[in-house]
């Protein structure tokens, strides 16, 4: 059985480890402070895990801007093998990122699940049919293919020169839509209307609008006033906006008249209304 070991016991790494334990991989976690987590799993806190000798593949699962420091910290100890693959869950860095581990031979590599791990109890089922983007050494990726499949997750490989447009793409897909949904609250509340009425009355066109994109695509679910080509609602649109709001009207609406089916005439006007780009 492969074993495997976790350092760094956020969200990602708890979430990771019940998932990896729900597939029959024996997993042990690693965080800096005491925490509680799910019985079923090996918890162990303080400083460098004593166990890192004895695993198969070490995830390391803490913040990008602290992934160079452990890994320096881990080549120090010299607990690491040659046999060994370390891995790390960011989604913007790639396996350079660990290169200090290099004189410890073991292979580096990445493995990203492109889905928010917010909840560690219902990661698995999260996990499953989600993407996961892997780089990295040869060995490396192949490990993190079988992890992936293994959780359920549908491997997507990658060189280490597309990590940033990887990441980027999840951002706008869920960090920004995320922005989007607030701004959609506000001007709700704004015309009078409670939070939590907001909320409820705001919730069945996301949805909506999230399925017509899984199932038609960008272009096809595209509707509203950027598709029809309705300079006058657009021009109320944006009378009744802050400058800020505005701003992020325009933006967007360029990016929505990019996916609309217009002719040139009526693109042009629409264009003209949104301003510069």
């Amino acid at each position: 059985m492969t074993r495997i070991g976790i350092i760094g016991a956020g969200r990602a790494g708890v979430g990771l480890a019940v998932a990896l334990t729900q597939a029959g991989f024996a997993v042990r976690l690693h965080g800096r402070k005491p925490k509680e987590v799910p019985s079923a799993i090996e918890f162990s806190h303080g400083e460098l895990p004593a166990w890192v000798a004895d695993v198969d593949v070490l995830v390391l699962a803490v913040r990008d801007d602290a992934l160079a420091a452990l890994a320096a910290e881990l080549s120090r100890a010299g607990k690491l093998s040659e046999r060994q693959v370390v891995l790390h869950l960011s989604g913007v860095l790639d396996a350079t990122v660990l290169e200090s581990l290099r004189s410890c031979g073991c292979k580096l590599g990445s493995l990203h699940p492109l889905q928010s791990l917010s909840d560690p109890e219902t990661a698995p089922e999260g996990l499953r049919g989600a993407a996961g983007a892997i780089e990295g050494d040869a060995a490396a990726v192949d490990r993190a293919e079988q992890l992936a499949t293994a959780v359920g997750l549908k491997p997507l490989r990658m060189s280490s020169e597309s990590k940033p447009l990887y990441h980027a793409a999840a951002v706008f897909a869920s960090n920004y839509m995320v922005a989007v949904a607030a701004a959609a609250h506000r001007l709700l509340e704004r015309a009078g209307v409670s939070p939590e009425d907001a909320r409820d009355a705001l919730a069945p066109i996301i949805r909506g609008t999230v399925e017509n994109i899984v199932r038609r695509g960008p272009e096809e679910a595209l509707t509203g006033p950027i598709a029809r080509g309705d300079i006058a609602t657009i021009r109320k649109h944006l009378n009744s906006l802050s400058t800020e709001e505005a701003v992020l009207y325009r933006a967007l609406g360029h990016a929505a008249l990019d996916l609309a089916h217009l002719g040139d005439d009526e693109r042009e006007s629409v264009e003209r209304e949104l301003g510069a780009r």
